[in-house]
């Protein structure tokens, strides 16, 4: 199956076999998972690979703020109320702009540079603009591509001015839903009229990619809700759409407790949910990429996935081809071919830690070239819907792929495993019987659906 044999998928041709979907499974932002961190990988690794580092670099800045805090986000994120805990963090993350900067051999090409969180307009304009400063100056970035997260409700005319006077060229937008009751119940009240006027002021500014974040699965969410949340990004003209299906799992998330969930849809309908988003979006127009994020066939998304160049990283599906990702701020990962590596997480030690001119890389995994194997087969299994699979690996694996196959959800072609137009929804599920760490920690994981 080629790509774009992938991009045509058919949604009437899924079929719902929950025992199939029953195992909770990673979203594989990147292989081995977050859940295989541990201690004994730290700064020490995290300065060798820098230091050897001379290929095509991008960057991703964490944000830890939001004005207000949705009930169900699990962002490290805490509300921007306190203007010194905020001065303070800045600062901080300045000192490790420039440690990192120190290390990172002038032979590096810093090509990309995404801010996330949190919301990163959770902070004055100005602290934004002195961070793009000297993340352009240290890493010695000429023209990189700029990309940030959004939240309407703290976007105007101040914020919109700074995106285009820095050159921001794509955004993403938490719009979840256009539902005002849903908005309630999910603690993200902003109306309509906010999300369009946003949505003008960007285009105004030059952002020429603008996606919007989309969830179905939501406490009282029916389909007509999520029928007109799909309407009206679609008639605002969002370039890309993200369609997540919200995880409640108030154990580890305790702001979700805040959520009703007994109103939440059973996971047929979430399946239904799922099924009837990716139809109507792709008779929109969009091409799907991978299993719940879509583009219009322009977007530079989508002619990765058309072409066989999307790729998956901590940010989700993406066209960057950069081998390299290097975090800054406090929980973010670093993703080097041989290595992975996440910063302190608790705001306060990441500050003292670079109040000392510590780097604060405190837990990660060593890749090995076993780990590299399979998280080869992974990601071309969820990018592009087909992966070699060398012999060892595929008797390994038929065991636990027999039920797949029987339901015609993937097949062998060749070396090959493909998965089929009706197997889509199952992608993350037949890519985890590759993952030789998934069995022992399922609980941390949300369902495929």
């Amino acid at each position: 199956m080629t790509s774009g044999a992938a991009a045509a998928n058919v949604p009437g041709m899924w079929t719902y076999l929950p025992d199939l979907l029953a195992i909770p499974v990673p979203r594989y932002t990147s292989f081995p998972t977050a859940a295989e961190f541990d201690d004994r990988v730290g700064a020490a690794d995290l300065l060798r690979v820098l230091e050897g580092e001379t290929g095509e670099v991008s960057l991703y800045v964490h944000i830890p703020f939001c004005e207000k805090i949705c009930w169900y986000c699990g962002c490290n994120t805490s509300v921007a109320n306190r203007r010194d805990r905020v001065s303070s963090y800045l600062d901080a993350l300045h000192r490790e702009i420039t440690l990192v900067s120190e290390h990172l051999p002038n032979a590096a090409k810093v090509t990309r540079i995404a801010f996330g969180g949190g919301s990163p307009n959770g902070i004055p304009p100005i602290d934004f603009v002195r961070l793009v400063d000297a993340l352009t100056l240290q890493f010695a970035a000429s023209r990189p591509v700029i990309s940030i997260e959004l939240d309407p409700r703290t976007m105007g005319p101040e914020w919109a001015a700074v995106v285009g006077a820095v050159r921001i060229e794509r955004a993403s937008l938490g719009v979840q839903t256009f539902a005002p009751a849903l908005q309630e119940a999910i603690g993200r009240v902003q109306p309509a009229q906010m999300i369009g006027e946003t949505t003008e002021m960007l285009r105004a500014a030059g952002v020429a990619s603008l996606n919007y974040d989309l969830m179905y699965g939501l406490p009282g969410q029916t389909m007509a809700d999520l029928e007109d949340s799909l309407r009206r990004s679609v008639t605002l003209g969002a370039d890309r759409i993200a369609l997540f299906g919200y995880a409640h799992i108030p154990h580890l998330i305790a702001r979700q407790r805040k959520i009703d969930g007994s109103a939440l849809p059973d996971a047929e309908m979430r399946f239904r949910m799922a099924a009837f988003g990716y139809e109507y979006l792709v008779n929109e127009g969009y091409v799907p990429v991978g299993f719940d994020h879509f583009a219009l066939p322009g977007d530079s998304l989508a002619r990765a996935a058309l072409t066989g160049r999307l790729r998956r990283n901590f940010q989700g599906f993406t066209e960057d081809q950069a081998p390299v990702l290097i975090g800054l701020g406090a929980s973010s990962i670093s993703s080097f071919p041989e290595l992975l590596v996440q910063n302190e997480k608790n705001t306060g030690r990441y500050r003292m830690m670079l109040s000392q001119d510590r780097l604060t890389a405190n837990r990660g995994i060593v890749r090995s070239a076993e780990d590299r194997r399979r998280g080869a087969v992974i990601e071309g299994l969820l990018c592009r819907g087909r992966a070699h699979v060398d012999p060892d690996l595929a008797r390994e694996a038929l065991p636990m792929l027999e039920s797949y196959l029987q339901a015609g959800l993937c097949e062998a072609d060749g070396d090959d495993l493909v998965i089929r137009p009706g197997g889509l929804p199952y992608a993350r599920s037949i890519a985890a019987r590759f993952d030789p760490y998934r069995k022992d920690s399922l609980r941390r994981f949300s369902s495929a659906v």
